[in-house]
């Protein structure tokens, strides 16, 4: 089995898309061309951080048209700096 591991802090983003088309409320199907492409996604793989305030398996949010989409054995990943992660996805008791 092969990893990606990034360097000089970098983060792997796993944005692989689920397959089917995408609709709206009324039935009209959206092509990927589009849609607006979304800025969430699960952390996969990271370089080594000092003091990383996420790890892998953190769903982050992360700055529009960052990083560089690659296909690493089948799947799509997003390489973008840790710099361009905004904030981090973490479940809340309602109060």
């Amino acid at each position: 089995m092969k990893e990606l591991q990034p360097i000089n802090q970098y983060v792997a983003l796993d944005i692989t898309e689920s397959k089917g088309e995408k609709k709206t409320a009324s039935g009209i199907i959206i092509p990927d061309t589009a849609g607006e492409k979304p800025q969430m996604a699960k952390i996969k793989w990271m370089s080594v951080i000092d003091n990383a305030e996420v790890k892998p398996g953190d769903t982050v949010l992360y700055k529009p048209y960052a990083g560089i989409e690659i296909e690493f054995e089948g799947n799509k990943y997003l390489l973008l700096p840790y710099s361009d992660i905004l904030a981090k996805i973490v479940e809340t008791e309602e109060i």
